[in-house]
């Protein structure tokens, strides 16, 4: 598990038609871009997905098609999470795993639980779950932080939590729990431009959004970082950088939806509450795009 979650990871995102449902052609496209621009493996149901706006029967068509497309050419990792614990564990308990090798759960969102709350959250999901489980800390969006204790206790206690995908920013909370970790545990960045120092400072990877639309350069950036080969990984970063950057300046996934687009790989379309980019922006990710093809 360890080598099949080191590299670059991309948190897909869910195409939508222009009335709202799901375009599994779109999606399918998309797959077939990120394997073939050499990603390692994919993430199906996280934020950059929608998931929190798709119903269960979406979630099942969406996560069968992606294991049907994928076809074991690449691992499957499926987001289950929630800030109700015995909910998410009733979840992961009952999935159907066939063609999923991991599940990323986020940690519990608006309750704000104490350190202890979240390690015991984390416990029940791990002595549920039949398959390992990557923790996913994202301060900015649950409003509580895992800080380094936390994670590293549930790295030793539990041989299923095989990783963190760490999106705190924080770099040295994120140096303690890599100093302080099993050797077996990985942490992965959830930041796409923080993974080259994240990298350097001993991170396995990326959990990624601009891989969507980028998969064969950014997949290059964190081999070329995790080969010792920094010269050619930070020269990566910075042709990569302002359109990292400029994907989440009007919210995630509307940034990297409307660069598919421009890329014509899927069509501009969220879910409320998200909206599309402003026209402002829109032409401002095509002024980007047009600089990462030439």
């Amino acid at each position: 598990m360890k080598k099949r979650l080191t590299g670059t990871g991309v948190a897909i995102v869910t195409p939508f038609r222009n009335d709202q449902s799901i375009d599994f052609k779109s999606l399918g496209k998309l797959l077939n871009h990120i394997i073939e621009g050499n990603a390692n493996y994919v993430v199906v149901l996280g934020t950059t997905g929608e998931s929190v706006t798709l119903s269960k029967d979406e979630k099942k068509a969406v996560v069968s098609y992606v294991v049907e497309v994928v076809n074991d050419r690449i691992p499957v990792v499926v987001g289950i999470g929630g800030n109700n614990t015995q909910e998410v564990v009733d979840a992961v308990r009952h999935y159907e795993y066939d063609g999923v090798s991991a599940v990323l759960s986020v940690s519990p969102y608006y309750n704000k639980p104490s350190q202890n709350g979240i390690y015991m959250h984390f416990k029940t999901i791990a002595q549920a779950s039949p398959v390992p489980v990557i923790v996913y800390n994202v301060p900015g969006r649950t409003g509580s932080n895992i800080n380094a204790e936390t994670t590293v206790k549930l790295a030793r206690d539990f041989k299923n939590i095989v990783a963190i995908k760490e999106a705190s920013g924080n770099l040295g909370q994120i140096m303690q729990i890599i100093k302080d970790k099993p050797d077996s545990f990985l942490v992965i960045s959830g930041d796409d431009a923080l993974t080259l120092p994240m990298i350097a400072l001993g991170a396995s990877g990326v959990i990624s959004v601009v891989a969507n639309a980028y998969p064969k350069e950014f997949s290059n950036l964190v081999n070329h970082a995790l080969n010792n080969n920094f010269p050619e990984a930070t020269a990566l970063q910075y042709k990569l950088l302002n359109i990292m950057t400029a994907l989440f300046e009007e919210g995630s996934p509307s940034g990297v939806k409307a660069v598919l687009e421009i890329l014509k790989i899927a069509q501009n379309n969220v879910r409320l509450p998200l909206v599309p980019v402003s026209e402002k922006h829109y032409k401002k990710l095509q002024g980007l795009a047009r600089a990462m093809a030439e």
